[in-house]
């Protein structure tokens, strides 16, 4: 007979070791017999937290949100994969939702160098129109950078054109490295709403 969920609404009232041997058992249920009420307890707990320390990373609040989403969407797949052998419940899904962000960072940089190059990339064809083209796109580049924050453009040109380490920018400019992703970012996406009106 499976064990009955628990109240973990008051942390206080359970050691840390009795706390990580509810969710053990929780996630567990989920893996054997892929619990809803037993993942919905795993999911009220953790989904707050998970959103908290995404925004410590540099999301905002929709980001957050939606990485909460992705890494609880692992644990509902991946909860047969969890072992009390290498730490916590607590851990194994804080390690799932950075791993999320940091992939999510890995593409939103890659697409950037996408995005970028798409403007002024060489096809081979040397023409009068192709030129021309290319000066125009090269123009709708250079006017959106002009139109997004001094301190969000600042760190695309170190980043994407100078080719400057995301820490190395944060030590040049005295700020923490948080706010150089999260800067870059947000100017990468403003960047992209301004070309998609021009393009």
């Amino acid at each position: 007979m499976l064990m009955p969920l628990v109240n973990m609404t008051d942390p206080s009232a359970t050691t840390s070791g009795q706390r990580n041997d509810i969710y053990a058992v929780l996630l567990h249920r989920v893996a054997q017999s892929r619990d809803r009420l037993a993942f919905a307890e795993l999911f009220d707990h953790f989904a707050p937290r998970v959103k908290s320390f995404m925004m410590r990373k540099g999301c905002n609040a929709e980001q957050a949100e939606d990485l909460v989403q992705e890494a609880m969407i692992a644990v509902w797949t991946k909860a047969a994969l969890f072992s009390t052998d290498r730490g916590s419940v607590s851990t194994w899904i804080f390690t799932i939702a950075r791993n999320l962000w940091i992939d999510r960072l890995r593409r939103e940089k890659s697409q950037l160098y996408t995005d970028l190059e798409d403007f002024d990339a060489p096809d081979g064809a040397t023409g009068a129109e192709e030129n021309l083209g290319r000066s125009q796109e090269d123009n709708y580049v250079a006017q959106a950078l002009e139109q997004i924050p001094v301190e969000q453009r600042e760190l695309l040109i170190l980043s994407f054109v100078e080719d400057v380490p995301q820490s190395e920018i944060a030590q040049r400019l005295n700020i923490p490295l948080g706010t150089v992703k999260s800067r870059m970012r947000l100017g990468y996406q403003r960047m992209r709403k301004l070309l998609e009106t021009v393009t």
